[in-house]
């Protein structure tokens, strides 16, 4: 339980230590069980890419999410994952998020508004409401803001359940309510079913009802239960993660927040509150500068540190074999700040991105915040849409700071964040 407790205090210096200590291949106690740490861009690969099928990713997450988050596309492999997967990729092809990005647009406004208003304010918790509502709205098709609140408060629950150490609902309160919350999002999932599948309309939830393939198979009401709360908590979370990052990196580098801004009011429409002529998707592609930004952002703070996996077969990586049926994690947060690939590799430096130097490109998966293979993260273009439309009015109308000696202490895990919540203070540009 001593790694278990090292790994959830702060993953970062966790992963740095037994690299330093053990190198890229070593054994411990990871997230309820024995684990085999992986710690290098060739053992990313080998684990992610993974074409020959040794590694199954449902058993490697299925001590830690099966309860909470049964059956979604982290917990299958092989036909049954690309099968489910193939029936969603549609709800995240361009057509959609056109749609997806029209829908938010006011939400997005209206929120930067009110944080401009303040003045002052934690920015985590507020990014955190207002992605969530745009989740609720794009792929619930829920907009009353009780709903959202409820929705809120759940989602919260259930992800501080998934690293909960005690994991029995009697003894552990913070594990029953995830559990119990679970069971509030699933009913109210499920009592909507029958009238989405008879309906019409752009949300998310109404695409997995309506969804068939080439033979008319479509989704049963319990996958699109599990689905949709997967993919809610994957859609908010993380994008929370991100932009708070790139947030805090923007006010600790006010000339890459200037770049930014300057970037920002050369792209698309302006967006005044109330205007309801928003950014196209050719406008965001346009925001190369932010897209160098955001990229370095998953690099130091990529939000989920850890990736885990079950050897199916005996498997030899840097010369140490790996038995069948072992569980084994690897670790982009190592690899991410690893010197082998990365100049100064804790600097903040969006530049390494640029074409020009494309130091990501030095080793196919030693930038991986996205996963890889057949489990690449399917949500991805909607992330990097969605910052890039939080940011976009929020550079051009504001300039924002953190005070000049703040540190953010940084939870790793679940999803990474400041744990106090990043305070920030905005003033009109």
């Amino acid at each position: 339980m001593v790694s278990e407790a090292r790994f959830l205090s702060n993953t970062l210096a966790f992963a740095q230590r037994v690299h330093a200590k053990c190198g890229p291949v070593s054994r411990g106690w990871w997230m309820f069980g024995q684990s085999v740490y992986l710690m290098s861009a060739q053992a990313n690969e080998m684990v992610l890419s993974d074409r020959a099928g040794r590694f199954s990713a449902k058993h490697g997450w299925e001590r830690v999410l099966a309860d909470l988050f049964p059956r979604g596309l982290m917990l299958r492999d092989a036909d049954d994952h690309r099968w489910h997967r193939r029936l969603m990729l549609p709800a995240f092809r361009k057509e959609a998020l056109a749609r997806y990005l029209e829908a938010m647009t006011p939400r997005i406004e209206a929120a930067v508004a009110q944080w401009g208003a303040a003045g002052n304010l934690k920015f985590c918790p507020a990014i955190k409401r207002l992605t969530l509502a745009i989740a609720a709205d794009v792929f619930l098709g829920t907009q009353l803001d009780s709903e959202i609140d409820r929705i809120s408060a759940d989602f919260s629950d259930l992800v501080a359940a998934s690293v909960a150490i005690v994991r029995i609902p009697v003894l552990g309160r913070t594990y029953a309510r995830g559990v119990n919350a679970r069971a509030r999002l699933a009913g109210f999932i499920r009592e909507r079913v029958a009238q989405r599948r008879a309906s019409q309309g752009s949300d998310l939830f109404t695409q997995l009802c309506q969804a068939r393939d080439e033979a008319g198979k479509q989704y049963s009401d319990e996958e699109i239960v599990d689905h949709l709360i997967f993919i809610m908590m994957a859609a908010h979370d993380t994008t929370t993660s991100a932009i708070t990052t790139m947030v805090f990196a923007l006010a600790r580098h006010p000339e890459w927040q200037d770049r930014l801004r300057q970037e920002a009011q050369r792209v698309g429409t302006a967006l005044e509150p109330g205007c309801r002529n928003g950014p196209t998707l050719d406008d965001l592609e346009l925001m190369t500068d932010t897209e160098l930004v955001f990229k370095e952002a998953l690099r130091l703070y990529q939000p989920l540190p850890t990736i885990a996996r079950r050897a199916l077969v005996d498997v030899e990586i840097h010369g140490k074999r790996i038995p069948a049926g072992t569980p084994v994690a690897v670790f982009p947060i190592q690899v991410h700040r690893s010197p082998e690939w990365w100049s100064n590799p804790l600097q903040f430096d969006p530049e390494r991105f640029s074409a020009d130097r494309a130091e990501h490109r030095r080793h196919a998966f030693a930038w991986s915040p996205f996963g890889g293979g057949a489990h690449m993260c399917l949500g991805l273009h909607f992330a990097a849409m969605q910052v890039k439309a939080v940011l976009l009015p929020l550079l051009r109308h504001w300039k924002w700071s953190v005070p000049a000696a703040y540190v953010p202490d940084y939870a790793y895990a679940p999803i990474a964040k400041p744990r106090d919540g990043l305070p920030i203070r905005l003033v009109r540009v």
